[in-house]
């Protein structure tokens, strides 16, 4: 028994001694066995704080896109437009000595707020007619970075619905705004409308509502209450509204790819359903070009024939002519394309290309959609029968 319990005690007195031997000096020690002062935690430090400022730089990446990209480029050509006209009017006022009432004439001044886009350097705006006219008394320009001017009427045109605009002040450049070919729009790309809807524009910053094109090529037939016809309007249903006016339509590149014109509610109500409509930019260079030259738009060629619309008092006056919408032909120039085609004086001329004619507006609108040197297709009645023709579009011959 004694032997066995001293030998269990020797073992004890190895263990102890091994437990307690030192370790080598070239024996790597454990990281986890470091202190949690120690270095390793202040680069952990660092690397949080790189993490938390990566995902903001991302963020920020991803809310800039295209749209955002284009109204930067296009916002601060956009202005606002403030016209005052004076329109006259009638007020009844009743006489003590004549005892009865008469209508008097008056005059009073009336404000409106439309939209308008800088299209060059020097100032040159462009807007609907219904915004700014020939009636407008004066012209208030406001850009958006603040500052306000007073802009002169360069121009209108009623049937084209466009009128172009200078600032009168001409010390500094201003910022303006590209054409986009109007050809190459395509149904279902980003448009982007902007303007001043509401008179919303005092802050200094052009509202902006993102659509689509919905379709392209939309005619509408001209009211007779209203002589403007509009002829291959780009439909969008970015949100336009009263103010809009005027504004531009915008591509995704920050182009202006038509005008903000009006808005098609169906009888619904008098507010946007979806339905806005701009002019192509290629009819309107097409008219501002004139409106710069001479500030009216003319044909840039001569058809050789003048006519007057037929209307009931002219049926009474000549009863031979066929009670039908048309245009009564009253001279024909015989150096000119009209008598070289077959036109006579006392043709009624009812169509013009495709479109049947409603009005004499309505057919100088459709003959601006030809240019010298086509030929334009022209259906008359005369003797109560009806003719077709081909006209070649030239300029002017003077006769002797």
């Amino acid at each position: 028994m004694i032997k066995y319990s001293f030998k269990v005690l020797l073992l004890l007195i190895f263990a102890a001694c091994s437990a307690q031997e030192p370790a080598p000096a070239d024996k790597p020690i454990p990281v986890a066995s470091l202190s949690p002062a120690t270095e390793p935690q202040e680069v952990r430090s660092e690397e949080a704080a790189q993490d938390e400022g990566t995902p903001q730089i991302e963020v920020d990446d991803s809310r800039r896109n295209a749209i955002t990209n284009a109204v930067q480029k296009a916002g601060p050509a956009v202005v606002s437009i403030t016209v005052t006209e004076l329109q006259r009017g009638y007020t009844r006022e009743f006489d003590s000595f004549f005892f009865r009432y008469f209508d008097v004439p008056i005059q009073r001044e009336v404000q409106s707020v439309g939209s308008g886009f800088i299209i060059s350097e020097d100032g040159l705006i462009v807007t609907n007619e219904h915004v700014a006219s020939k009636n407008s008394k004066t012209i208030m320009v406001a850009l958006s970075d603040g500052n306000t001017y007073e802009a002169e009427l360069l121009g209108s045109d009623e049937l084209a619905d466009l009128s172009l605009l200078r600032i009168k002040d001409q010390d500094r450049s201003y910022p303006f705004v590209e054409f986009a070919d109007s050809e190459n729009i395509m149904v279902g790309e980003w448009s982007i409308a902007m303007g001043n809807p509401f008179g919303l524009f005092a802050d200094g910053q052009p509202s902006v509502t993102v659509g689509v094109v919905s379709a392209k090529e939309r005619d509408f037939r001209p009211d007779p209450q209203d002589p403007r016809v509009y002829v291959e309007m780009i439909q969008t249903d970015a949100a336009i509204n009263r103010g809009n006016s005027g504004g531009p339509l915008v591509n995704s590149n920050g182009e202006v790819m038509g005008v903000n014109t009006f808005i098609f509610t169906g009888g619904t109500s008098s507010g946007f359903v979806g339905l806005g409509f701009a002019i192509p930019s290629n009819r309107v260079q097409k008219i501002i070009s004139q409106l710069k030259e001479s500030g009216t738009v003319s044909l840039d060629y001569d058809p050789g024939m003048k006519f007057v619309p037929v209307t009931r008092q002219l049926i009474m006056q000549y009863p031979g002519i066929p009670r039908v919408l048309g245009l009564f032909v009253t001279e024909v120039n015989k150096n000119g394309p009209a008598y070289e085609s077959g036109v006579m004086p006392g043709d009624v001329i009812v169509q013009i290309g495709e479109e049947r004619v409603t009005s004499d507006m309505h057919a100088w609108a459709l003959m601006r959609e030809y240019g010298e040197g086509e030929t334009m297709e022209l259906h008359l009645i005369r003797d109560n029968k009806q003719y077709k023709t081909e006209m070649t579009l030239r300029k002017r011959v003077q006769g002797r």
